[in-house]
């Protein structure tokens, strides 16, 4: 027991461990709509975009969760008006992608040192503070009382956008609200792993829970739980082999997105064999 109380003796720990579960169920319940919009890039290029936001932040020692949703924000309407204007959402996420991160690699050039740069990219979950948390949970009721107001709604034009338009869902606005939506959730991520890292947060438990269940109510559960259960034993072994917190809540999310993968081929080609057997 000494063992699983030890790390959250202390306060950085707890701190840590109360934004790793309220990161990970916001982004597991919005990564479902990213799995099953296919919006993985525009999560990926989100979060390589708060670069800009995060420099300019850390510069001026600002707090870096504003910088991060400011820039997040400005790419995410960016994206939305140059893909409404003749322009394929593909391309415009690449412009803007490519664009803001080269501008904050330029920006961090003045920054004191590599580490620097590597605090930001990495995330530091160790780091987060009381103000950090009361951001963190803030984003996380915005995102999550939306997601359960709008949930018919969202997933009318997720399965099936023809039929929404036809009977009279507001696609476009709710389009927005889920670029919106994903700019504030890949904020509150990068607080834990960075921004190379954080399309992880969002992707991995999805696709985990696809591979189990294709019940709405089954994905949306299991990816939560997979998520909080990658984040908690990310922490643990972060803690007793000293390795970056972020990098090993991602490793454990993944290795376990490949074992269910492995399990589910391998049940697959039992009772395929059974079948020609029979």
């Amino acid at each position: 027991m000494n063992y699983l109380w030890e790390p959250f003796q202390y306060g950085f720990m707890q701190r840590a461990l109360l934004a790793a579960l309220m990161i990970s169920a916001t982004c597991a319940s919005l990564g479902v709509y990213v799995v099953l919009r296919r919006m993985a890039f525009f999560g990926d290029a989100i979060a390589h975009t708060t670069l800009p936001g995060l420099a300019i932040a850390y510069l001026n020692r600002w707090n870096l969760l504003v910088g991060a949703l400011l820039a997040a924000l400005l790419t995410a309407v960016g994206i939305g008006w140059f893909s409404r204007r003749q322009l394929a959402e593909d391309t415009a996420i690449g412009v803007l992608f490519s664009g803001m991160f080269a501008l904050g690699i330029v920006l961090l050039s003045a920054a004191r040192s590599s580490r620097d740069l590597s605090h930001l990219l990495l995330g530091n979950i160790l780091g987060v503070t009381s103000s950090d948390l009361i951001g963190i949970g803030l984003i996380g009721l915005v995102v999550a009382a939306g997601l359960v107001l709008l949930s018919k709604e969202l997933m009318l034009i997720t399965l099936d956008p023809q039929h929404a338009r036809v009977i009279g869902v507001p696609c476009e606005t709710l389009r927005w609200f889920l670029l919106i939506g994903l700019a504030m959730t890949v904020v509150t991520a990068i607080q834990a792993v960075g921004v190379v890292l954080t399309t992880a947060l969002l992707v991995t438990p999805a696709a985990t829970a696809s591979l189990l269940t294709r019940r709405l109510g089954g994905l949306f559960l299991g990816a939560v739980a997979w998520a909080m259960i990658s984040s908690v034993v990310g922490l643990y072994l972060s803690y007793y082999w000293r390795l970056p917190s972020g990098a090993a809540m991602v490793l454990v999310c993944t290795c376990g997105f490949v074992l269910v993968w492995a399990i589910r081929e391998f049940a697959g080609c039992c009772v395929g064999g059974r079948a020609m057997k029979g």
